[in-house]
Parts: structure tokens; sequence; C-alpha cells
């Protein structure tokens, strides 16, 4: 982690006789401990059978690809396959007709890891597959998973807090009055964005393509005055 920053909103038309409410933020910059990436290899033959056979013989190529990368075989899932048909135009209206022109066969491949980085290296640099006449693409960009998310949520939400009753007490300090008693808490969304992202969203914002984001928390906390 790279640190917390705290922040807090505070408008006058929060300042009651008896009460004050407060906006406290926390934030933490954290590193994604494990990735994964979906990729396809795909064959257009002029029948289905000629179309699997490619598929079938390019897989031992892209798996060995893969482990000479530094994946273990564990790592790689080869998921369920994909299938269909494209059809011939009509010369003369332009029109699909039904007479099949070739097979389509797509081969999606996952690759999962700790190693983010690994990750990172390969959806950015897979031309010696390529090169070994294999068709690879992906509909996808990889995905950046923090796992101990569910901790560190319990941990901003507290600072957050924290930073709400900070600010309160400097708010009431020059009326020289103190912050009492919490009457009421209400905790925001986390918004989960990319380290140089200002994105927020009324749901929530959970960013799976960055491997640094940015975690943050909101309490919106009315205290009572004293």
């Amino acid at each position: 982690a790279i640190g917390v920053i705290f922040a807090a909103f505070i408008t006058t038309d929060n300042l009651s006789k008896d009460n004050i409410t407060v906006t406290g933020s926390a934030y933490e910059i954290v590193k994604s401990d494990s990735a994964n990436w979906t990729f396809s290899i795909k064959a257009k033959e002029p029948t289905k059978v000629q179309a699997y056979k490619v598929i079938k013989q390019q897989i031992p190529v892209v798996k060995k690809y893969l482990m000479s990368k530094g994946f273990a075989e564990n790592q790689i899932e080869i998921k369920l396959s994909n299938t269909y048909e494209s059809y011939k135009s009509n010369p003369h209206t332009g029109y699909a007709t039904n007479i099949v022109e070739y097979y389509n066969y797509e081969q999606p491949i996952t690759v999962s890891t700790n190693d983010v980085e690994k990750i990172k290296d390969l959806s950015t640099r897979y031309e010696d597959l390529v090169e070994q006449g294999i068709n690879i693409s992906s509909y996808e960009q990889p995905q950046y998973h923090y796992s101990k998310l569910a901790e560190l949520k319990v941990k901003l939400l507290k600072n957050a807090s924290s930073d709400a009753r900070d600010r309160a007490k400097s708010m009431l300090k020059s009326n020289h009055n103190r912050v009492g008693k919490i009457r009421s808490a209400k905790m925001g969304v986390f918004q989960i964005t990319p380290v140089d992202s200002n994105d927020v969203s009324d749901s929530g914002f959970n960013d799976l393509s960055s491997i640094e984001k940015k975690v943050t928390a909101v309490a919106n906390i009315t205290f009572a005055i004293k």
C-alpha cells in the first residue's frame, strides 16, 4: 500500500443547534495480487471437422508457448468451444444465402496467476504465436484482482469515520463546542478505480483493468454537539 489520504467536506447547512453532519473519506492505493486473461484461437475451414482438427493441432502449441513463459499447466484452462457457420452472399443482391461458405471454430483459453506482471506481458506480447500461424484474438482485457479487499474495506470505513470526527472537531473548535455521540451514520458505496481516475458511481465502481487501484470509502456521520 502506498498510503492513506483523508478528506472531508462540510457546509454550513450541515450544522444545526444540536447536531453536526460531516462527510469523511479515506482511500488507499493497493496493488493487485492475482490476474486472469481469456483469449481465443480461431480457425475457419470448409467443414466443421477440418476446423476442429486445426484447433486440436494448435492447442498443444499454445500450451507449450504459455509454459515457456512461466505459466504452470494448472494455470491454463481450456474453456468450452464455440462453432458457427458463415454463409455465402448472393453476388447480385448482397444478401446472405443458405449456402455455407466456411465453418468457424473458436477455442477460448483462460490463463490465471498470482504474477500480475506476467499476465500483462502476455496480453501485450504474443507475436510468437501469430508468427506460428495461430489466429489469436481477445474480446476482453486482462482482469486484475485484489484478494484482501474485504479487510481493506473495514479498515477504510473506520478511517473515514475517524476523519469525519476530526473534521467535526475542527469546525466546532472555534465555537468552543465539542463533538458528542454519533446520532446517525451512513456508509457510502466503495469506489475502486485506477489510481489516476476520478470516476464515481452511485452504485459503486469496481475497476478490474488496472494493476494498481485506488479504493475509496465514504462515511456520512451526524454527531451530537456538546
